[in-house]
């Protein structure tokens, strides 16, 4: 840090397995992703080319290249993975991941549906290739899962084989664990806790409000997922008090 304030939360450090701040990149040019990792790059640990974007982003090779050549990890969106999928080019998208070097891969069914039996064999063959990320959530407002199939969802894909859990909000932070209002869904929150570890989590937090929700729950080490670019400096200030909303959280009350 740039000088010393005390009575600062211990971050970890990266490469890390909690505290991980996932940012969602939805068409960046080259130099803003140089831009953007000369501020944020310390506190990047995994990027996401949301949705579909990658397949019409010009010049996505070299794009890529420059977050894999700061230590930054690039995965495409789980969407990519289920428009492959309903094509019936599943090994089409392993190659594809291959040939970029892609090392995260998103297993997803927020948009079609897969018996979960399915999801979880495709899970447990991805592995073999790249780390898995998983997301568990309906990108349908009107599809409300009730708490304990999350927590049944969750579990079975951490067993096939996920290093992490998604809990889906989409880049708008409306769906799956979210009203559509935005407001945390407390009570799937809170269940959900009970049952899976907080660290196999990474929360969908676009919103500002929703952030603050899990820091304030699980603390600043919060695995947070579907952050803007430019909201990955105000988010680390966030996490360690030094925002107005957690101005108190960590001050030794006197």
């Amino acid at each position: 840090m740039n000088f010393n304030l005390t009575q600062i939360p211990e971050r970890t450090s990266k490469p890390r397995n909690a505290g991980v701040t996932m940012v969602m990149d939805k068409g960046l040019s080259i130099n803003e992703v140089k831009d953007f990792i000369s501020v944020s790059g310390p506190h990047v640990d995994i990027v996401k080319l949301g949705f579909g974007t990658s397949f019409v982003t010009p010049n996505l090779r070299e794009k890529i290249e420059v977050y894999q050549s700061n230590n930054i990890p690039v995965y495409f969106g789980g969407t990519l993975f289920e428009a492959f999928l309903i094509r019936d080019q599943f090994d089409d998208y392993i190659n594809v991941c291959k040939d970029y070097n892609i090392r995260y891969l998103e297993v997803s069914d927020g948009s079609i549906s897969i018996p979960h039996a399915e999801k979880c064999g495709y899970i447990e063959k991805l592995t073999k290739h790249a780390t898995v990320l998983s997301e568990v959530g309906s990108k349908d407002a009107a599809h409300i899962i009730p708490p304990y199939k999350w927590i049944e969802l969750m579990r079975a894909e951490l067993e096939a084989g996920s290093s992490y859990v998604i809990a889906e909000a989409r880049e708008a932070g409306n769906v799956g664990i979210y009203r559509g209002s935005g407001e945390v869904r407390e009570g799937l929150v809170q269940e959900i806790l009970t049952q899976i570890p907080e660290e196999k989590i990474i929360w969908e937090a676009p919103q500002k409000a929703q952030q603050l929700y899990f820091l304030e729950l699980i603390g600043c080490n919060v695995n947070l997922g579907n952050i803007a670019p430019y909201e990955v400096i105000p988010l680390e200030a966030m996490r360690i008090g030094l925002r107005g909303d957690t101005f108190n959280l960590y001050l030794d009350k006197k």
